[in-house]
């Protein structure tokens, strides 16, 4: 059954954008209804691309630069794409480190200064996975879906570590929800 759960920080990511320019969106995770009505108010395009559907993402054993050419494989994109938002929602609390620095390689090309990401990330590390979908129904407000089955690589990292491992973004605000979740906006710094 679906909820909603106010946002503090996803109105941020429009309040520059003119409604008459061209913005390019990345939602990591499944095409939701809602979000495609939400985005149908901007001259836009959308790119839906659910990684959430392939975790674990792994290293083959022996295999150099295997996680790389992985994301390489799942995020092609035509070219001259930069992306003005990208929406992680919690995918960063299903992959390693080694994965996070490969996605984010094969990502950076697509970002630009300016462009904006949102995400969540956990407070505590003994928070439970949250399992769920997420979908925007309005600037402050986000629909959340329970998933069908628990996510696989449940392995969360401290705020202070995705800054670290998240090094092409700039985090600018974080807001601590009351199930102990972190709302994450962050800037591109290339």
């Amino acid at each position: 059954m679906a909820s909603t759960q106010p946002s503090k920080l996803l109105s941020t990511l429009f309040e520059h954008i003119d409604e008459e320019a061209r913005i390019t969106v990345l939602h990591i995770g499944p095409a939701l209804p809602e979000t495609v009505e939400f985005f149908s108010r901007y001259r836009c395009k959308l790119h839906f691309v659910d990684l959430f559907g392939e975790l674990p993402i792994l290293a083959e054993e022996d295999v150099p630069l295997s996680l790389e050419k992985q994301f390489a494989e799942l995020l092609q994109f035509p070219p001259g794409t930069y992306f003005d938002i990208t929406l992680f929602w919690d995918l960063f609390n299903y992959m390693s480190s080694d994965a996070i620095t490969a996605f984010l390689m094969t990502l950076r090309p697509y970002l630009r200064p300016g462009s904006l990401a949102h995400g969540f990330a956990v407070h505590n590390l003994r928070n439970p996975p949250s399992e769920r979908i997420y979908g925007i129904s309005d600037l402050d407000a986000l629909n959340i879906r329970p998933r069908s089955a628990s996510l696989p690589g449940y392995a969360p990292h401290t705020q202070s570590r995705l800054k670290t491992l998240l090094s092409c973004f700039q985090f600018d605000r974080s807001v601590l929800l009351s199930d102990s979740r972190l709302e994450l906006l962050l800037s591109a710094k290339l």
